[in-house]
């Protein structure tokens, strides 16, 4: 009698916590305190931005193709470069914080390069946003990098990115 005495106070002691008709808190499962639902306000715990798929918008895109006679890798990557896409018709728009990017394909003499670029010659940006590019370039287009990336511009501010495709 002691036992199930006992055990019923513990029961009501720890229900006696915890009002059992609201039911309208957030809620956590497992041991990281996952959240059960997901929120529309920035900044909170469970917040769950709009969803981009930026190689699936890129792949509907059609790739710029391009001829040239250059043969050096670098002058190819700069025609690339300049054939880049500049509008939302022909590129996928990356909005940063100050300024949007311009992602896009070229396909130049038979070799494809994904080209990041500012919206005109003028504005230049960071060359870290190139390796950044580089180093993530299979999350941005779904290819793998097949080489380095090439930039136009000067040793510390470029206007545009390029880096060969592996896409088999």
């Amino acid at each position: 009698m002691k036992k199930i005495l006992l055990s019923t106070i513990a029961v009501f002691a720890l229900a006696a916590c915890e009002d059992p008709l609201n039911r309208s808190g957030v809620g956590f499962t497992g041991i990281d305190g996952e959240p059960r639902t997901f929120s529309d306000v920035p900044g909170a715990v469970a917040f769950l931005p709009a969803a981009t798929n930026v190689p699936a918008e890129l792949a509907v895109l059609p790739a710029v193709a391009v001829s040239t006679d250059q043969t050096d890798p670098e002058k190819v990557a700069r025609v690339a470069i300049d054939n880049g896409g500049r509008s939302d018709a022909n590129s996928v728009v990356l909005t940063g914080s100050d300024m949007n990017m311009y992602l896009s394909t070229v396909n130049v003499n038979g070799t494809l390069f994904g080209v990041l670029r500012t919206e005109n010659n003028s504005t230049r940006v960071d060359n870290r946003i190139g390796a950044a590019f580089g180093q993530n370039a299979e999350q941005f287009t779904g290819c793998l990098p097949a080489g380095q990336v090439y930039r136009k511009g000067s040793s510390s501010r470029s206007s545009g990115f390029a880096v060969a495709l592996n896409c088999s």
